[in-house]
């Protein structure tokens, strides 16, 4: 199956362009995406680890968006305890990850049936919105008096929105 991206160029001698199912839905400005797949006998299976596996890699993305987020925040705030405001952002934003994972929307799914195998190959492509996740670790973030003592929300939100723009 090949694929065009506009361009009159054809792969080079010896490659196929392979079009992966749902692996057009990607992350923006404002929306974590992540596509995956699973493979199994047992057509549920390979929703399931479909599902497993998408949902790891989109909480690792939203982790790693998160740090990078909570670091340029402390670093940009002046307080004296760095090192413990940088380990309740963390903490904070691994409680946001596991609670909003539960509510992830399946944008795309395709099922496969391998012939050569006849196993099951499940895709999918899931999104949870940013602002959601801001809202919601704020939210968290307002239960701890420490860190609510420093913290400026639209400050938050504004470095959260400069690094949702680096997803692009």
């Amino acid at each position: 199956m090949l694929s065009s991206c506009g361009s009159k160029t054809k792969a080079p001698k010896g490659e196929t362009e392979l079009v992966l199912p749902c692996s057009e839905f990607k992350s923006d400005r404002k929306t974590f995406r992540v596509y995956s797949f699973g493979e199994s006998m047992d057509m549920n299976v390979a929703k399931k680890k479909a599902m497993s596996n998408a949902k790891t890699d989109l909480a690792g993305m939203i982790s790693t968006t998160m740090k990078v987020v909570g670091d340029n925040y402390v670093k940009s705030m002046e307080v004296n305890n760095v090192e413990e405001v940088l380990e309740r952002f963390e903490e904070n934003a691994r409680t946001v990850i596991d609670q909003e994972l539960s509510g992830v929307l399946v944008v795309c799914d395709r099922l496969m049936k391998v012939e050569k195998t006849d196993k099951f190959k499940y895709y999918i492509a899931i999104e949870l919105d940013g602002d959601k996740i801001v809202k919601n670790y704020y939210k968290a973030l307002s239960k701890n008096e420490k860190i609510m003592v420093d913290y400026n929300y639209e400050k938050f939100k504004e470095t959260f929105e400069k690094e949702m723009a680096n997803q692009r």
